[in-house]
Formats: C-alpha cells, structure tokens, sequence
C-alpha cells in the first residue's frame, strides 16, 4: 500500500537548552533527519542516540538543511551565533523560536532580508513538556508564504498560528498572553486561598473555576469589540456594580487573612473610572487606565 504522503524534509535545530531539546525531539519523533548544533556538544549525546546528526560547527548545521530552528538564550545569542554564517543561510528559511521583544523580532527579520534569508519569527506558547501536542500553539510571524511552505515540519512541534506579515507580533502576542496567564494564575490562587481557608480543597473549586472560565471568555470576546469600537456600553454590568461586587471579596479575604493587594489593583482601577465619570460603562472603560493612566489626566 503506497501513500501520496511526501517524505519528512530534512530540519536543523540550533540550540539544545531544554526547549530546543524538547523541538529536536519532536522532530525525530515525527520521521524528519535532524541536524542539531549546541556550542556545549554533550547536550547533543541524547539526541545522536535517538537518530539526530550533530554538527560540529553552525556552519555545518545550517547547511544540513532548508529549514533552520534557533532557540538560545536571547537574540544577541542568535546574532554571534549566526551572523558569520549569513551566507550559508541565504536562501533557506530561519525560523527563530527564542523569546525576546518585538522590536528585536522587527530587526532580526530586516538582519535576515538584508542576507537574503527567509524569516519566521516565533512565539512557543508552551513548555517544554508541551512541545509536539497539537492542543498548543506556536506563534509565527513574519512571512506568511513561509508558514505555508514548512507548515507539515512546523505542524509537528504545536498548532502553528499565523499572525503575518509583522515579524514583531509573535513577540508582542506572546508577552501579552504571558500578561494575561500570570494575571489569571493570580486570580485563581487568590480566589483558592480565600475559598480554602473554609476547607474547599483546591481541586474542587477549580472544576467550578474552569467552567467559569468559559463565561470569561465569552465576556472578552464581547468587550474586545467595544474596546476596537471605543465605546463601552454597561448593557450587562456596569463598572459601579462591579465596584460593589468586589466588596464583599474584599470583606471574605479579610474575614479570613487572606493578602488583598490583587483585588484592591483591580478595586483602584475601578474607583479610577468611576471618579473620571465612567461608572455607568462596561468593565472593558477599564482599558483606558491601562494607556497610560488616561483616567489620571
């Protein structure tokens, strides 16, 4: 029985801390002949043991492939290791999953360009024990035509998602989300000690605290559309109910010594609004006091 299926392309991973290891081995697992390189060669044995090829020089490791992953340190890390190698890579297509910030994304791609080297600029929106399950993502921005080349090599590391043609917007994306996550880890682990303190086991309240998640995104999808419209409606809450209603978390933490500052942040934004003539509005007015302090002026 013959398939239709193309062989696995031949990939090169620069760079074997514990998410480069974690990206070689899903490539291996997935049938790709992988080349990696990491400037101390012992962290490559367990890889050679599995089928990967270690190159001896980055030169030798961009040139094993078409397709080169470089995950190191920083992007200063990604410069020393890959500007003397710039004329090897003219031609193939560098995808650079080390974390940084948007504007070294911006000037990584227009180092890559100026060398004629395709560029994808990566968000790993996992750790490394994550890396190869589809239910996680992994951001790329940059070149859109590129993605689409390589997305069956990329596929097998995460679900790719494509942000464009901005090489800056899988940085940017990633630090907001990352935002985001320790934001709602916050809240959770407060929302725990306060509810612990009478007996629930933590386990028990996060069944209920998963599922009360789904509604929280359903409240995010609506208040993005006010907040790219700029107006902000309180047709389901207003933020003087929602000054209220954190009263009486305000009143369980104390009652039972739990640390306030969390929900008095969200308390000082609110009361913020409200004193800038905002009360009547949804939660998402909110935003306006994230830029820079407006309801300050």
């Amino acid at each position: 029985m013959t398939t239709n299926q193309p062989a696995p392309r031949p990939v090169t991973v620069i760079g074997l801390g514990q998410m480069g290891t974690a990206l070689a081995a899903a490539f291996l697992d997935a049938g790709h002949p992988t080349t990696v390189f990491n400037r101390s060669p012992e962290k490559a044995r367990p890889l050679v043991a599995r089928g990967a090829v270690h190159a001896a020089t980055v030169a030798e490791a961009v040139t094993a492939s078409e397709l080169v992953v470089v995950c190191v340190l920083d992007y200063p890390a990604v410069r020393t290791l890959l500007d003397p190698v710039a004329a090897e890579l003219r031609g193939r297509t560098l995808v650079n999953l080390t974390s940084g910030s948007p504007e070294q994304a911006r000037a990584e791609a227009a180092w890559a360009a100026g060398h004629g080297i395709g560029y994808l600029d990566g968000g790993v929106m996992t750790t490394p024990p994550g890396i190869g399950d589809s239910a996680h993502m992994i951001l790329y921005a940059g070149g859109p035509e590129l993605l689409a080349a390589h997305r069956p090599a990329l596929a097998v590391l995460g679900d790719p998602v494509d942000l464009g043609a901005d090489a800056g917007l899988a940085s940017l994306y990633d630090a907001g989300l990352l935002g985001l996550m320790w934001s709602v880890f916050g809240g959770w682990l407060h929302a725990t000690a306060v509810t612990g303190a009478d007996g629930v086991p933590a386990k028990e309240f996060t069944g209920v605290a998963v599922r009360w998640l789904r509604t929280v995104a359903w409240f995010m999808t609506a208040y993005a559309e006010q907040v790219d419209a700029g107006e902000y409606p309180g047709d389901d809450a207003t933020i003087d109910v929602q000054v209220a209603a954190i009263g009486h978390l305000l009143h369980a933490g104390e009652e039972r010594g739990i640390d306030d500052r969390l929900p008095r942040l969200h308390l000082e934004l609110m009361r913020e609004a409200v004193a800038a003539g905002h009360g009547g509005d949804s939660y998402a007015r909110i935003i306006e006091g994230f830029r820079k302090g407006a309801f300050r002026k």
